[in-house]
């Protein structure tokens, strides 16, 4: 179906330019992540990717992983989390976590994290789901999955802040090995 591909082909635009890349289109995020949607409408126009403000809305309405946010006054729109561009700060209050939380990845990743343990690498956090399911989905996307577990609680003991995103994914700093269980 034309128009849910259409949909998904927005929803990764908007990833790229709200979470990476907003000079791509000449776009400015503000210090917390948020983009003017006009601004965002016309630097996509622009730059071949036309889309529309019904069509936005529907993609933020009905994207599964709730990546994106629209602001109060319908003015501004900013990605939930997954942001490597420097500089943007969520403002989101530190949370005590669960005892587990869980990481998902591809098990060609597992040695490495094994090593090193788990590295926001290009980002600004580590990426925890509360649940192992979400995590099989998390990993499924880059290879065969591995659901490593997380002693969130005793990490948070240890000092380390944990925030909540507006869509339920678990953020925190670097996570060392002590603290993952590997199946």
């Amino acid at each position: 179906m034309k128009d849910s591909k259409h949909i998904v082909t927005v929803s990764k635009f908007l990833s790229l330019i709200l979470r990476h890349s907003p000079a791509t289109i000449k776009l400015k995020l503000d210090d917390n992540g948020w983009a003017d949607i006009d601004e965002l409408l016309a630097g996509a126009a622009s730059h071949g990717k036309p889309f529309n403000r019904k069509l936005l809305e529907q993609v933020v309405a009905d994207n599964d992983k709730k990546r994106f946010t629209i602001s109060d006054d319908g003015k501004r729109i900013r990605a939930n989390q997954g942001h490597s561009v420097k500089g943007v700060d969520l403002e989101l209050p530190p949370v005590t976590p669960p005892e587990v939380l869980y990481h998902g990845t591809a098990s060609r990743f597992a040695a490495s994290i094994r090593d090193k343990g788990l590295i926001p690498g290009s980002r600004h956090h580590v990426h925890l789901s509360a649940d192992s399911a979400t995590a099989v989905n998390v990993g499924q996307r880059h290879g065969v999955p591995v659901v490593l577990a997380v002693q969130a609680r005793a990490l948070h003991e240890q000092g380390q802040p944990f925030y909540l995103s507006a869509n339920g994914v678990w953020l925190t700093g670097p996570v060392d090995k002590r603290f993952i269980a590997f199946p």
